[in-house]
């Protein structure tokens, strides 16, 4: 009977762990579903805000034009929004990280409402400048890029980031002709009103559909230090084994094609001879050029190629395309040069935020995402003077031997340099 009792007792115990093994698996399950639908969110969140936000780009410099803001002032105009947006990089990163990345995102989203709101209210050159306070906490990508992070695997980290351009290219396209059309077919303000209700349902969104908690349980920290923008906290991530070689590589190896990208308005016309339409197409292309590679190349060559050979393999294109440019002459010749250049951009931007957001832990992952997403508007401050000197002085070819020179160095280091890195490659 005892014997009996302990086999009963036995297959009772073989039972029972195999229903926790069949529940846990379920819940693991379940949690990949959950995970796999709040990047989702994310994604559409991010392509929403990116799509409201090149609507105003476009309509922009007519709405300045019609309030009677001269080119200078429209110059001050976007520097303006330039500083904004260096500063509030970083803090909007330290806030994703003690606050999280959900309201982090919140907070993205709701002052892109106030930004549309005023921007629909904007009667006068000083509430046009005014709009522009709220841009200081509007980086909807550092958002969504914070929420992947948390809730990807490091070895799946590159390629979830590099999805992300699938917003980015979705943004410049539906954005560039909304705003066209919006603002030609139903007035100036339109496109505004547009962005204030999208921008209000993208914080809803964010609301219902974003986890409170987006780390993992174990990997959740609270960081130490309070304060939301400080120089000793730079520093210190900057310490850490690779980060500062990574960054110095992100911020110069696009730093040429950055100049010439804030010249294209001007080059466009004086160089390539476009129209205000013509010059629409060719930024339509770039959108679906960034769609294919960022939703199709990034991520097969994240799971085939370790990481810093793909890091040199963007620098050394990156090189090939400022010869390019340098002997171009007619924008058919740009069209072709434009399929490397969104490559190495591409590359560079995903495989150095997951690189940089590897290195750094956990608890400052955010910061750390801000920190790289300065770099843009960065140069958007400084570059109006840079590249205006060089395209007066020495044409557009300037821009093709500075990426060409710049590039080659770079390449040079990187094969020299013993950089550490952390998984280096997707598994």
């Amino acid at each position: 009977m005892s014997t009996t009792n302990a086999k009963a007792i036995s297959e009772g115990e073989e039972e029972a762990s195999r229903m926790r093994n069949e529940t846990l698996e379920e819940s693991g399950h379940s949690g990949a579903v959950k995970r796999r639908q709040v990047i989702l969110v994310a994604y559409l969140i991010a392509a929403l805000d990116l799509t409201f936000l090149f609507m105003q780009f476009g309509i922009m410099p007519y709405l300045a034009k019609s309030l009677g803001l001269d080119s200078v002032g429209f110059g001050y105009l976007q520097t303006t929004f330039g500083v904004l947006q260096l500063v509030g990089g970083y803090v909007f990163g330290r806030f994703a990280d003690q606050f999280g990345a959900r309201a982090a995102l919140i907070l993205s989203c709701a002052s892109g409402s106030v930004f549309f709101l005023l921007m629909s209210i904007s009667v006068n050159i000083p509430l046009l400048f005014l709009s522009r306070l709220p841009t200081v906490f509007m980086h909807g990508m550092p958002g969504a890029q914070k929420v992947i992070t948390d809730m990807t695997t490091p070895s799946q980290r590159a390629d979830a980031l590099g999805k992300l351009g699938l917003c980015f290219g979705i943004g410049i396209i539906a954005g560039s002709a909304l705003g066209g059309v919006l603002s030609s077919k139903f007035g100036i303000y339109v496109p505004t009103y547009v962005g204030l209700v999208g921008s209000l349902i993208n914080t809803l969104t964010a609301m219902v559909w974003i986890p409170l908690q987006t780390k993992p349980k174990s990997d959740h920290q609270v960081t130490e230090h309070s304060n939301l923008f400080s120089i000793t906290e730079i520093l210190r991530l900057m310490k850490f084994p690779g980060v500062m070689e990574v960054f110095i590589v992100k911020v110069f190896a696009g730093l040429p094609i950055g100049l010439f990208m804030i010249m294209f308005s001007i080059i466009s016309m004086d160089f390539f001879g476009l129209e205000a339409v013509e010059s629409g197409y060719l930024m339509s292309y770039f959108g679906v050029l960034q769609m294919v590679v960022q939703g199709l190349v990034v991520g097969k060559l994240a799971n085939h190629c370790t990481e810093m050979t793909l890091l040199r393999l963007s620098v050394f294109v990156f090189a090939g395309v400022g010869l390019g440019m340098a002997l171009m002459r007619t924008v058919w010749h740009y069209c072709i040069i434009a399929v490397p250049l969104v490559f190495a951009f591409s590359m560079l931007a995903t495989i150095t935020d997951s690189i940089l957001t590897k290195a750094v832990p956990s608890s400052d992952t955010g910061a750390m995402l801000g920190i790289c997403a300065s770099v843009q508007p960065l140069t958007r401050t400084v570059g109006p003077t840079i590249g205006g000197i060089l395209y007066k002085q020495f044409g557009v070819s300037s821009f093709g031997y500075l990426q060409l020179i710049v590039n080659t160095g770079l390449f040079v280091y990187l094969l020299k340099s013993k950089i550490p890195l952390k998984e280096m490659k997707s598994q």
